[in-house]
């Protein structure tokens, strides 16, 4: 069976997963909602 205190203390984080997280979050990406509103607009 798993002891999940011991698993814990053995774990370390991937050092390149906040790099990754950033590199997701800064990009500016059009999504469906920012066409509807362009859409939108143009009709109005």
């Amino acid at each position: 069976m798993l002891d999940f205190e011991e698993e814990l203390k053995n774990f370390t984080p991937i050092p390149d997963s906040g790099e990754a997280a950033r590199a997701i979050y800064d990009r500016d990406i059009t999504d469906l909602v920012d066409i509807l509103k362009e859409m939108i607009k143009e009709k109005a």
